[in-house]
């Protein structure tokens, strides 16, 4: 009987934590292919339309430091389950039908969103330490595939309820999440989120290789962002039906999955990670300089931008513990990074917003982002050397710039 009973209990935490994962991507990138149809509504400017993505991606620059303190004090279970509430209110009050309602609640689906970007790999650490990552992947799928139905659904929603309605009908997702995570109130287990005890040994904020991760996780960042916020507006600018526009956002988050399936084990194998970088990073750039030049071929772009953006974050949260030599290094560089990473990406959208509205057409702003994406392939040449923090401060008094340019003549020799 006992044997039964952890079955089931471990059936229904897996199922809790995809459900999760679920409303980690849907609630916020379902939105996108509607923005023409909001723009409408109440007037938007592109910028103030482009604040709709980046809102979220400022709460979570905001709120995922304070997620360890809050998951301390109330539990990692209850506040995920606080999470999904907090993102259940967002869902609702953005579709609302006023101006303030829609982006206030956005800012609380992104509220929500962070506790749960931050939390759930910890729970996942602490449940499924020697399957972390069967698990990852499999959160990291469901989010892809989730994010792909959510965007495919919407505009069939939309037609026939409208928008409002459209957007409202998402919270089904949160609501059955909280239904199946209810058993796991019952624990009073508390994770270790608040980061290792171990001081860093070095000051991050001023280390040139510190600069390199985290210049090249932002700059990978923004070409993403812009599409999951700009896509479907773009392709239907470009006379793509709403349906078929909203079918390639899907396939673009979910090809975001495929570099987790294939890369883990290539990237072992690797002496050094530049050549993998600066491909990764020319891949979305080449795709976004195809959505200008051939966007019939819109879900081949799509899918080659998912994949590189996917490999990208994926080998900038690679770089944070392979940069470093011990635990409070890590978690120095690993704030910096996402910290800042998460700001870049949320100037994205608003920036290619203005951009638009300043030139009436989408070709400066994509040459534009694609030239973010070249200056990522830059900074993963930097941050893809086989050197770590220590190696990059012991160098001499050269200047931070002059580091930088040297790097990529000198290799990989250890300063």
């Amino acid at each position: 009987m006992s044997d039964t009973k952890n079955k089931w209990h471990a059936i229904a935490l897996v199922a809790g934590i995809l459900l999760i994962a679920v409303n980690l991507r849907v609630p916020f990138t379902s939105i996108a292919p509607v923005l023409p149809l909001i723009q409408n509504d109440f007037g938007l400017s592109a910028s103030a339309l482009g604040l709709l993505t980046s809102l979220p991606l400022l709460a979570f620059a905001a709120f995922s430091p304070l997620s360890a303190s809050v998951a301390r004090r109330f539990g990692i279970e209850r506040t995920l389950f606080g999470a999904l509430l907090v993102i259940s209110a967002g869902i609702l009050l953005r579709s609302a039908g006023s101006a303030w309602a829609l982006y206030a609640g956005t800012i609380l689906i992104g509220t929500g969103i962070a506790l749960g970007n931050v939390l759930l790999p910890g729970l996942i650490k602490r449940d499924f330490s020697t399957k972390m990552a069967s698990m990852t992947g499999a959160y990291s799928i469901t989010m892809g595939a989730a994010g792909a139905v959510g965007s495919a659904v919407i505009i069939p929603l939309t037609q026939s309820w409208g928008w409002p309605i459209a957007l409202s009908l998402l919270v089904a997702a949160p609501l059955l999440a909280l239904v199946v995570w209810v058993p796991q109130l019952k624990k009073h287990e508390h994770v270790n989120l608040s980061g290792p005890k171990q001081a860093p040994t070095v000051a991050v904020w001023r280390s040139p290789l510190a600069w390199q991760v985290t210049l090249f996780m932002g700059l990978n960042a923004m070409p993403f962002y812009v599409a999951i916020g700009w896509l479907p507006t773009i392709l239907m600018d470009h006379g793509i039906s709403p349906e078929q526009a909203g079918t390639v956002h899907g396939t673009l988050q979910l090809t975001t999955a495929i570099p987790g399936l294939i890369l883990a084990a290539t990237l072992r194998r690797l002496k050094d990670q530049k050549l993998a970088a600066a491909t990764v990073s020319l891949l979305t750039a080449s795709s976004l300089i195809g959505l200008i030049y051939a966007p019939d071929y819109a879900m081949l772009w799509a899918a080659v931008l998912g994949f590189g953006s996917g490999a990208s974050m994926m080998l900038g949260l690679t770089f944070i513990g392979l940069r470093t030599k011990n635990a409070g290094d890590t978690a120095a560089l690993s704030g910096m990074a996402q910290c800042v990473g998460y700001l870049m990406a949320a100037a994205g959208p608003l920036l290619l917003g203005q951009l638009h509205d300043w030139t009436g057409g989408w070709t400066a702003p994509l040459l534009i982002t694609a030239a973010i994406s070249v200056a990522g392939a830059f900074t993963g040449m930097l941050a893809g050397r086989n050197v770590q923090l220590e190696s990059a401060e012991s160098s001499s008094r050269t200047s931070p710039a002059i580091q930088s340019v040297n790097a990529l003549t000198v290799g990989d020799k250890k300063r």
